[in-house]
């Protein structure tokens, strides 16, 4: 029986999807990457804000249809979504057969199996007392040469914009020797880069060990044969600590390359936000992270239009954002959560109001982003190869520097002295810079 999935919202519910396609194909269901071949689809939902949710109803809407004029049996909804909506989603969408929550996943061959019995059924366990799917075999679906490791499942940080925790539940690690032998699986298939992936990578093991571990754990991984490149997302600038910072800096395998979630460089806005940090505390962390590591590249994410901000806040974190200089940046407008905090806090801004906002940030950081890509030239550098352009004359290849996260940062175009395969390192020197973007030619040996 053929099977179909669609992975929404971030790579740790990616990770997700992951885990529960290897559960499903020991169960004896064929994996398939055409839905109207399907007798089975699911859904790993997202609902982080508003668009995430249109996504995975829309997508949703769209394999219902399936039952009618395809081989479809079976709908599936799971995951975040899932999670928060079970009821909604059993009244309004009468196509969904089974729904499969956060904390359910590893019951996801049980509930297809209900479905197909023509029995519709929820599991939806409790997320303050059941674990989440641990660590173990996955399908990959990156393309076999970098993967994410989950190392921990919810957050107890509560800001006030977000619903995380009322879906995802506490915080809570995962054992490290299961993380090292699922990265050591990983790896025996051909992964040369592993990213680190949380809701908060730098918090981990507080839970299990009343101190953080994470270093411990990236000692760990670098001894790992096969991998080359390991890359650390979503670290919360508060929680960032010494022993971390020295072993990214004495460690060659760790990339010199944070991603810090910060969402305001106004005071006033991170208190109502309930961040447990100020610009001043940044500022002085990323000066210390440039001083340890000159070549660190820095990537954060900032949200506009938060109820009540002012236009003088408004400017605050513009100023910040061109003093601090940041390599990447992102930018969400706000989005109103029901159940948050921040859902009643007044005034509620306007859609108009935050996408000027996020207009004047992002056209900033252009400005900034080519600055810096401006000074990258001359620079030689280890490409990641993804693949290659075949409409370009010659052997012209895409590829990432330790600089590049996949999915959300840029690419190094580059002229190539002979034929490479995707998961290559080449040795790249650039040549021209745009402002998401390198060009290079690989550098003879």
């Amino acid at each position: 029986m053929k099977l179909f999935m669609v992975s929404l919202g971030c790579d740790k519910n990616l990770v997700d999807s992951e885990r529960m396609l290897s559960l499903l194909a020991d169960h004896g269901f064929e994996l398939t990457d055409d839905e109207n071949e399907a007798e089975v689809a699911v859904v790993n939902t997202c609902c982080f804000i508003d668009e995430a949710k249109k996504e995975s109803i829309d997508q949703i809407f769209e394999l219902a249809n399936l039952k009618k004029t395809a081989r479809l049996r079976v709908l599936v909804a799971a995951g975040c979504m899932a999670q928060r909506y079970r009821d909604e989603i059993l009244q309004e969408i009468p196509e969904i057969d089974a729904i499969v929550g956060t904390t359910g996943l590893d019951g996801i061959a049980d509930a297809v199996d209900a479905a197909l019995r023509g029995q519709k059924n929820a599991h939806i366990s409790d997320i303050s007392k059941d674990p989440p799917l641990r660590p173990g075999r996955r399908v990959l679906t990156t393309g076999g040469h970098f993967a994410y490791l989950k190392i921990a499942e919810g957050c107890d940080k509560h800001c006030t914009y977000c619903a995380i925790p009322s879906f995802r539940g506490a915080y809570r690690s995962f054992p490290m020797e299961d993380l090292i032998t699922e990265a050591e699986e990983i790896a025996s298939r051909g992964v040369r880069e592993l990213i680190l992936v949380a809701q908060e990578t730098t918090l981990y093991g507080t839970d299990l060990t009343g101190r953080p571990i994470l270093h411990e754990l990236l000692k760990r991984l670098c001894r790992i044969e096969g991998i080359e490149w390991i890359r650390i997302l979503y670290c919360y600038p508060e929680d960032i600590y010494p022993e971390l910072i020295d072993v990214m800096a004495s460690e060659p395998k760790i990339c010199h390359y944070l991603d810090l979630p910060i969402q305001s460089g106004s005071d006033s806005v991170l208190k109502r936000m309930n961040r447990h940090t100020t610009s001043d505390e940044i500022r002085r962390l990323v000066g210390r992270l440039r001083e340890r590591m000159p070549d660190i590249v820095l990537r954060t994410t900032l949200i506009t239009g938060f109820p009540g901000e002012t236009e003088e806040e408004a400017d605050e974190t513009l100023a910040f954002v061109r003093d601090m200089k940041f390599d990447r940046l992102g930018v969400f407008m706000y989005s109103r959560e029901e159940g948050t905090p921040a859902a009643q806090m007044k005034p509620q801004l306007t859609k108009a109001v935050k996408k000027r906002r996020m207009d004047a940030i992002m056209s900033l950081q252009q400005g900034i982003s080519l600055e810096k890509n401006i000074g990258r030239k001359g620079m030689e550098l280890d490409v990641f190869v993804e693949g290659s352009l075949p409409e370009e004359d010659g052997l012209v290849y895409a590829g990432r520097g330790y600089g590049d996260a996949p999915q959300v940062d840029g690419f190094i175009f580059f002229t190539a002295l002979r034929e490479h395969v995707t998961g290559d390192f080449v040795r790249v020197r650039v040549t021209e810079a745009s402002a998401y973007d390198l060009r290079g030619e690989e550098i003879g040996s």
